[in-house]
Parts: C-alpha cells; sequence; structure tokens
C-alpha cells in the first residue's frame, strides 16, 4: 500500500504544478494595455506643417520693420491653419514688426492667403495584393498582401502669399508673392519582410531627430 501511494502523491504533486503554472498563465494573458490613438498620424501633420514651415523660411519682410502690424486672417483657410498663422506672426515679429491685436491700431494690415496644403499619395506594389472574399453568413475576409517589393510615396506641398497695404489709404506696401514648401515621407518594403523609410522631415528621421536633441 505505501508502495503504490507514494507515486499517486508525487503524480498528484505534478499536477498541482502544471495546473497552477497554466493559471498563472492565463491571468497573465488577461491583461492587456490600451492605447488611444488620435484621428491623424504624426507623419501627416508633420509632412503639412513642414511644407509650411519650409514655405515661409527665410522671407524678407524688411518694409514692415518697426511698423505696427494686423494680420488678417480671414481670407486664409487651409489645414492646420492654426499653426500656420502662428508661423506667419513669428515671420512678421522677427522681421522687426510690431504686431497689434485690434485692426484700428495698425499702420499696415498683412492678408495671408493660402493656394493650398495637402500631400499626395502613390503607392506601387510587385507582388499579390489583398484580396478581399465574400463568405455567406461571415462577411469578407481579405487574403494577407504578399509583397515582393512595395514603395509607398508621400509629398506635401504649400502654397502661401502674404499681401501688406496701408490701413488708412488701402495703398501697397509689399507683397511675398508665391511662397512654396515642400517634404517628402517614403516608406518602402522588400521580399514582405524588410522595411526601411526615407524623409526629409527631422522629426519622422531617428538618426537626425537623435543630432537635434543632442545639439540642445
Amino acid at each position: 500500500m505505501n508502495s503504490k501511494s507514494a507515486p499517486t502523491s508525487a503524480t498528484n504533486k505534478i499536477l498541482h504544478c502544471i495546473g497552477a503554472a497554466l493559471l498563472v498563465a492565463l491571468l497573465s494573458g488577461c491583461h492587456s494595455l490600451k492605447v488611444s490613438e488620435p484621428k491623424r498620424t504624426a507623419a501627416e501633420q508633420l509632412l503639412l506643417s513642414t511644407a509650411a514651415d519650409r514655405g515661409l523660411q527665410g522671407v524678407n519682410l524688411a518694409p514692415l520693420r518697426g511698423k505696427k502690424v494686423f494680420l488678417e486672417e480671414q481670407y486664409f483657410r487651409s489645414y492646420d491653419q492654426e499653426y500656420i498663422l502662428g508661423a506667419i506672426r513669428e515671420l512678421i515679429s522677427t522681421n522687426g514688426a510690431f504686431l497689434v491685436r485690434k485692426i484700428d491700431d495698425a499702420e499696415i494690415i498683412v492678408e495671408a492667403r493660402c493656394g493650398g496644403l495637402g500631400i499626395d499619395t502613390r503607392t506601387t506594389l510587385f507582388g499579390i495584393p489583398e484580396i478581399p472574399i465574400p463568405i455567406p453568413m461571415v462577411g469578407t475576409l481579405a487574403t494577407p498582401e504578399i509583397a515582393l517589393y512595395k514603395a509607398e510615396l508621400h509629398d506635401s506641398t504649400g502654397k502661401f502669399v502674404l499681401l501688406a497695404y496701408d490701413n488708412k489709404t488701402g495703398a501697397y506696401v509689399h507683397s511675398t508673392g508665391s511662397l512654396a514648401g515642400k517634404a517628402y515621407f517614403n516608406f518602402y518594403k522588400l521580399l514582405g519582410f524588410f522595411n526601411w523609410r526615407s524623409t526629409d522631415i527631422p522629426e519622422l528621421d531617428p538618426r537626425v531627430f537623435k543630432r537635434m536633441q543632442e545639439k540642445k
């Protein structure tokens, strides 16, 4: 009797250990972390803001130096217009003008216009694309994409104009003409496993962004 109970006891211990391990695995598997995501990606927003920054970069507004300037915003319509209008205010200020909040206090009015700000996307695929397959009573399932080579190219372009005129007489003071800026962010995939990106946006290039942080 004693010789039979010893193996049985050892077996029970083994089963208890296995059960405990499975319970721990199940409990740990139930844990999940939910991260909310904004409606727009960082890449999209940086493509637009970088194109805008480059369009306004280095613009000479010397005729406004020392003048009280009001920025007229009512004709400006664009994506992320709050950011771009802020960049225009910064441009006016760094050129030596004095920004005023009320139009009656201004000597010169600067009218800002946007001719366009957007992103063009092109996709090239050598391989088998994702194929949707309708299944009765279930819905639609899609086969996985098989990419021998895939390129997703994203180019942003912005066009802006600033017109300055006298607040009292409406006489022409200065115009920047068309100001254009561009940016790009490209993503590539090879043989379904090798992925890389190419961009001229510093914040989206880890190597360039790291050097920028080190210089601070």
